[in-house]
This record gives structure tokens, C-alpha cells and sequence, in this order.
């Protein structure tokens, strides 16, 4: 089985470790990198896998090695990593989910020729409905891009694009989360001054997001269709969506995403 180390206890490394063991991984071929001891002994006793202070030792003999850490952290990562007997002959492969960081920087700082992989995941990856987009570096091969893939798709969906569309990625799936969140929160406030109690508001809005999100991914229709569906000519449904086609909703979602992509690309070049 290919050996994966995890560097960073946090959220998303959390995460990917429960998806990885729900998916059928060993314990013995997953080890964690996590420098604070009361959050590594909380790994330790969920998972029953290895927990290591040390990048250096965790890192040796690993196939796939994950950089499940902040932007900031990466640069001392990198020097712990410069440490260790890399590669070894196991065609070693390095997998960042550090946002904004570039292959070609994780490159630099690595011996020549190493396999980097560059990952934008999205916070759904904690309840395993992730949507993780992966770019390969120059020297990362079809089959490291397609083991690496297979190992995202424990906590989710995964798709391969050029590292050029990343901020792009960033601005629609990477920040998505948080649009489908603010939406909710409209919703409910608005169900609030319908009369509905804030709990059954809730409920109702939560589910409705879920159903609809299965009604997109099962049936295979797309969303103006599903949406034309549920239109009756000169309905209720109808009268609410002239008046968010009236608050401009499409052109102000336009220059969201466009904004996003744009800080994307500045905090990208800040961390070069």
C-alpha cells in the first residue's frame, strides 16, 4: 500500500486522515506530523496511527508526502523537509494544500526534479463531500497525479486542471462554501421575518440546500433546467426570482467571483 505522511494536525489533516481510514487505509501506512503534543495525543487515540513532532523522520519512506499546513508555514516545512532522506527511490511525490503557493516555489526549495502536486481543497472535505482541484508540477508524473488523486477521493470529488486556472479554482469551489453559507444565512433571517421560528427556518432552508445539491449531482439535469422546473408561469417561485434578477444577483455573483480571483492571484504572488 502506498505510505502517506500527513504534515499538519489541523482541521484538513484531520480530515484527510478520517477519510483515508474510512476509504480501507492501514493505520501502519499513514503517519502524522503534529508538533503540539495535547493535539497529537488527541490524534494518536482517535486514529491509532503514528504521530510524529518531526518532519524529518515522518516523512522518510513515505510515498506521498501532504503539506496540510498554512501558507505562512510552509517556507519552515520546507527547511524541515530539506533534512530528511528524500525520495530514497520511492519516487516520492509532494502533495500542498497551502493556498497561493506555487508549484514552481515548492520546487525551488526541493532537490531537482521532485514531484510536486498542488491542491485547492474546500472546507466540505471535513464531512467527506469535498471538492479538491489538483495541478501538477513539472516534474510530477500521470501516475503520481493519478495516486494522489485517488487518495483525495477519500473526503470527496477531485478534477485536474492547469495550474494557471488555480485562482480561478480559488474564487469558485476554494471560497464557494462560504457564498452557499451566506445565502443559507439570507434565507433564514428572511424565513425569520416570514413569521417561521429561527429553528424551523433552518430546517427548512438546510435541507432544501441538500436536496437541491443531490437533485443537481443525481440527475444529471443542469441548474437552469431543474430551476425552470419549479417556475410556474406567474407563481410564487417566479415572483421571487424577478426580484432577485431585479437585485442584479447573476452580475453581483459575476463580480464576486471575479474579486476573488483577483485577491487570489495578489496573495499567490505575495507568497512567491
Amino acid at each position: 500500500m502506498t505510505r502517506i505522511a500527513v504534515v499538519g494536525g489541523g482541521r484538513i489533516g484531520e480530515a484527510l486522515v478520517a477519510g483515508l481510514l474510512e476509504s480501507g487505509r492501514a493505520t501502519k501506512d499513514l503517519v502524522v506530523v503534529e508538533p503540539i503534543a495535547p493535539r497529537a495525543a488527541q490524534l494518536a487515540e482517535r486514529f491509532k496511527v503514528r504521530v510524529s513532532g518531526s518532519v524529518a523522520d515522518a516523512v522518510e519512506g513515505a510515498d506521498i508526502v501532504v503539506l496540510a499546513v498554512k501558507p505562512g508555514v510552509v517556507d519552515s516545512v520546507l527547511t524541515d523537509l530539506s533534512k530528511a532522506d528524500l525520495d530514497n527511490g520511492r519516487d516520492q511525490v509532494l502533495v500542498s494544500l497551502a493556498a497561493g503557493v506555487s508549484t514552481a516555489r515548492l520546487e525551488s526549495k526541493l532537490p531537482a526534479g521532485f514531484a510536486v502536486v498542488r491542491v485547492m481543497p474546500n472546507t466540505p472535505m471535513l464531512v467527506g463531500q469535498g471538492m479538491s482541484v489538483q495541478s501538477p508540477g513539472r516534474y510530477a508524473k500521470p501516475e503520481q497525479l493519478e495516486q494522489v488523486g485517488e487518495m483525495l477521493e477519500a473526503v470527496g470529488k477531485v478534477v485536474t486542471v492547469p495550474e494557471a486556472q488555480m485562482d480561478a479554482v480559488t474564487a469558485v469551489s476554494g471560497s464557494g462554501p462560504a457564498y452557499f453559507f451566506l445565502v443559507v444565512e439570507a434565507m433564514i433571517d428572511a424565513g425569520v421575518g416570514l413569521g417561521l421560528t429561527r429553528e424551523v427556518a433552518s430546517e427548512l432552508v438546510v435541507q432544501t440546500m441538500i436536496g437541491s445539491a443531490a437533485l443537481l449531482d443525481e440527475t444529471g439535469q443542469g441548474a437552469a433546467e431543474l430551476r425552470a422546473a419549479v417556475t410556474s408561469p406567474g407563481g410564487t417561485t417566479a415572483a421571487a426570482l424577478r426580484e432577485l434578477e431585479r437585485g442584479a444577483l447573476r452580475s453581483t455573483f459575476t463580480e464576486a467571483l471575479h474579486a476573488a480571483k483577483r485577491r487570489s492571484a495578489e496573495q499567490g504572488a505575495t507568497n512567491e
